[in-house]
């Protein structure tokens, strides 16, 4: 074992926090301070001081387990477990066709391991049918930036912008709990003078920070956004210079807003028309203002149009694609920007090329040396992915992702897990998707390997190997390379992370995603490149002379985009379309039989579907299991006293978990944590109903009932 320092990354949310890692002699980890990366300057939340506990052998998977005769699943060699998956696959792919066989990533997977699994979809497999669950994440705030700006990234601006704009209005997000050592940037801004304005249909320990704080309805963000924008208009505060120059669509956008008077988005939303005018007020007063979004609107049936409705108040008042000002998205998870960047997302090639596109085709088609006519086209989304399972799609590999637990409609999607005719899971831990695989993979994690992840802000970073796996342990690279030659693909699925990276950079130069500029040399010199970064000289095959240009002349670095549309957008024309949106209920609004909205997501202590922090004991401590929260007068109508066990039953299940009776809450709403799985488990209760660009399912909101329970 290695006994230096080695700077890193933590494994969890997007921010990619930095920070040390120091092995121990008794075999233990140490996680220390990184004061260098500027993400977090240090800081460290609970679950990133703990992470290391999971590289604990008593904590995770450390044989690979295939089931018996009798269905148990007990361990097994690599070869044999490799051989029953490369069985299975090739069964399915025979008897009924490619795209009988479905792969399943994950955002935690790196840029290499999340390029290397499309790749393994498309050219071993010949599948259609690969998905993630970053479709779960940001899809419509993707969807939205690629319709407005032509170019989807989190954050166009580095998180340092953040103190130092005039006012940021923060749609959906509780990053004091998500992503707490984040909060510094805003505690900053309202230091430096500037304005925080919170909307989330709770008071979160975000929400407490703020200047001005709206609790909207759940599911009405979209009627929100167009009540500002319509007393923007009505209050003379276009900047009708910047719409005329810079943008496109503002007729039919200004004409759509002006149908949201704000009496008429008060009734929908709850929010007071004095408290949407100060909003207004307070945004368009200064010279810089942002908007940022996260889970809350986007994860709508109508997430795409909420996020563009967004974007349009910030194009309306000029805040876009100026310094200090502009439209992002707060990305949830580790790798979820790099994730759906390079391959494993169903309509996309490395790059962020589109799957449809001829000449995407053609390019990526060159690097992989194969003909761009056997690349299938683009595929079902993660939802009805999932939903197609035991139907449609009879065998299933899945990489670093807990659908039984995380997915919406979740019971539904257990039992069409249960149908597959076979199911391999590749992970750290024995996961509840897992428990369910008829042959399970222990892999290596973070510190135990080198790779790239990309965060929240565009920033291309390397997390780098502090520790050796134990004994008998693969990375997913290894997995794939094995599997690819029992397929009968012999070459083009290296193990080694930088030279699947250098392969990255060919297949991704040219995409709107262009990271051809970057090299491994360069992110440990840089601490991170922002993409898009092509290479200004010809990206050559590694080992012939990639570095260098003939004659010996250095090639010139092209130093990464960290701030993007300050001269144009990424439009054919650089400019930056509106697009006109209208309100429209949610996919299940309340009725008699079900009167109160839910509404889900996260507590500090734990993380998405809470595989690996639900084994960390510190992390339990701090939140043992899931919880109701209600309003006091909902508690009241119920009988229910705080602890008190109460059902939630919505028409997809029944959740059960105890009260927490608090005023931070509507007295028309219930929220959810969605870590745990089994009687608490919230996903039983989400509804699947997908945005119709993004195919987003609307987690954010659904009708039910609340039920007192006997125990």
């Amino acid at each position: 074992m290695q006994s230096t320092v080695t700077p890193t990354h933590c494994p969890y949310c997007a921010l990619q926090c930095g920070m040390n890692l120091t092995p121990a002699p008794d075999g233990t980890v140490e996680v220390s301070e990184r004061a260098d990366f500027p993400v977090n300057r240090g800081a460290l939340c609970g679950k990133g001081r703990t992470s290391a506990a999971v590289l604990a052998g008593n904590v995770r998977l450390t044989s690979p387990l295939v089931r018996d005769e009798g269905g148990t699943l007990v361990p097994a060699s690599w070869d044999e477990a490799l051989d029953r998956i490369a069985a299975g696959l090739g069964r399915t792919r025979a008897e009924h066709g490619p795209d009988a066989v479905g792969v399943f990533g994950g955002g935690g997977l790196t840029n290499e391991k999340a390029y290397t699994l499309g790749k393994f979809a498309r050219v071993v497999l010949g599948t259609s049918q690969i998905d993630y669950n970053g479709r779960f994440c940001m899809s419509s705030a993707a969807a939205a930036g690629i319709k407005a700006f032509g170019l989807d990234r989190g954050l166009p601006f580095p998180l340092e912008d953040i103190p130092k704009s005039g006012c940021v209005i923060l749609v959906g997000s509780n990053l004091a709990e998500t992503m707490p050592p984040s909060l510094r940037f805003f505690t900053e801004l309202k230091e430096n003078g500037g304005t925080l304005i919170v909307i989330d249909p709770r008071r979160t320990k975000t929400a407490e920070q703020a200047d001005l704080h709206l609790a909207p309805r759940p599911g009405t963000d979209l009627a929100l956004a167009l009540g500002l924008l319509h007393l923007v208009i009505a209050e003379g505060r276009v900047d009708e210079e910047y719409v005329r120059e810079r943008t496109s669509g503002w007729e039919d956008a200004r004409a759509a807003a002006m149908a949201h008077w704000p009496e008429y988005v008060e009734r929908i939303t709850g929010v007071s028309v004095p408290q949407l005018r100060e909003v207004v007020r307070l945004f368009c007063e200064p010279e810089s203002a942002m908007v940022l979004t996260a889970r809350g609107p986007e994860q709508q049936s109508k997430g795409t149009d909420t996020v563009g409705a967004w974007i349009n108040l910030c194009l309306a008042t000029g805040r876009a694609g100026r310094p200090l000002s502009g439209y992002g998205c707060l990305t949830g998870q580790g790798n979820g920007q790099g994730g759906r960047e390079h391959g494993q997302k169903a309509d996309q090639l490395p790059g962020y090329r589109k799957l449809d596109d001829p000449a995407a085709r053609a390019h990526v088609a060159g690097v992989w040396g194969v003909d761009p006519d056997s690349l299938p086209g683009p595929g079902r989304s993660a939802y009805e992915l999932l939903d197609a399972l035991g139907t449609d799609i009879r065998s299933l590999l899945l990489m670093a992702s807990n659908p039984v637990v995380s997915a919406p409609r979740a019971a539904h999607i257990e039992e069409r897990i249960r149908s597959l005719d076979f199911l391999a899971v590749c992970d750290v831990v024995l996961s509840e998707t897992a428990a369910l695989a008829d042959v399970v993979l222990p892999v290596t994690q973070w510190a135990e390997e080198t790779g790239t992840t990309t965060n929240l802000e565009g920033r291309v970073l390397l997390r780098r190997r502090a520790i050796s796996p134990p004994e008998g342990i693969r990375s997913d690279l290894e997995v794939m390379h094995e599997l690819a030659a029992r397929l009968g693909v012999e070459k083009g699925f290296p193990t080694d992370p930088e030279e699947v990276f250098e392969e990255l950079r060919r297949a991704s130069a040219g995409g709107a995603a262009d990271y051809s500029g970057i090299t491994y040399r360069r992110l440990m010199e840089e601490n991170g490149v922002f993409w898009p970064c092509p290479a200004e000289a010809e990206v050559e095959t590694p080992g012939e002379g990639a570095d260098a240009r003939p004659g010996g002349e250095a090639p010139a670095v092209h130093p990464g985009t960290p701030r993007l549309f300050l001269d144009r957008f990424a439009t054919e024309d650089g400019r930056a379309r509106f697009v006109p949106v209208s309100h429209r209920a949610t996919a299940e609004e309340p009725d008699e039989e079900y009167p109160v909205l839910l509404t889900t997501g996260r507590v500090v202590a734990q993380y998405q579907s809470g595989a690996q922090t639900r084994r960390v004991a510190e992390l339990n401590s701090a939140a043992p299991g899931p919880f109701v929260e209600l309003h006091p007068r909902l508690a009241a109508r119920l009988g229910a006293a705080e602890g008190d066990p109460v059902a939630v039953v919505s028409r997809r299940g029944r959740a059960v978990a105890p009260a927490r009776i608090t005023n931070a809450i509507r007295p028309d709403t219930v929220f959810m944590p969605f870590h745990w799985p089994g009687e608490g488990r919230a996903n039983t209760l989400t509804n699947p109903a997908l945005d119709p660009t993004s195919r987003m399912p609307e987690f954010k909101a659904c009708a039910v009932r609340l039920e007192t329970v006997e125990r």
